[in-house]
């Protein structure tokens, strides 16, 4: 009888693990795919960032680097920005911060010429920098919705 309901017990444990791998909540990478290329999805997120005042730090253009290096790599750009006033918070709150900020939105295209807008879930920082503080949580959650509307922003045709 116990070695029947241990065996229901792994079975169910395995069950949960198997349905825990496709949910999507609680990711740390979020993606949205868009029909523009990668220069426009790009100049669509920077003239975003500018129209919310925030800082437009730098771009850089992987494929460009890999091309300069004498190798192939598909269109691929990285777009760094922020809000230091925010940005400033969350590292006083934890100063480790500074490793994920500023903020950063990666534009890809794969080889079927799918592209791509992927940014980290800002709300996985409060498991990564250990912020329990409510108040750092509810910066958290606001960069989070700023993050998924500039996405979208960048996504639109």
């Amino acid at each position: 009888m116990y070695n029947i309901m241990k065996k229901l017990f792994l079975i169910g444990l395995i069950g949960l693990a198997l349905v825990g791998c496709d949910n999507k909540k609680g990711a740390f990478l979020e993606t949205l795919e868009t029909q523009n290329d990668v220069p426009t999805a790009v100049a669509k997120l920077i003239a975003t960032i500018k129209a919310k005042e925030l800082t437009h730090f730098q771009t850089i253009d992987h494929a460009k680097n890999a091309k300069d290096a004498g190798l192939r790599l598909k269109p691929e750009t990285v777009v760094i920005f922020g809000n230091p006033k925010m940005g400033t918070k969350l590292m006083q709150c934890n100063p480790s911060m500074g490793l994920d900020l500023p903020l950063r939105i990666l534009f890809s295209t794969d080889y079927e010429g799918k592209t791509t807008i992927t940014y980290t879930n800002p709300e996985y920082w409060s498991l990564k920098h250990n912020i329990k503080d409510k108040k750092c949580l509810g910066i958290i959650k606001k960069a989070n919705l700023a993050m998924q509307n500039l996405a979208q922003e960048a996504a639109k045709k």
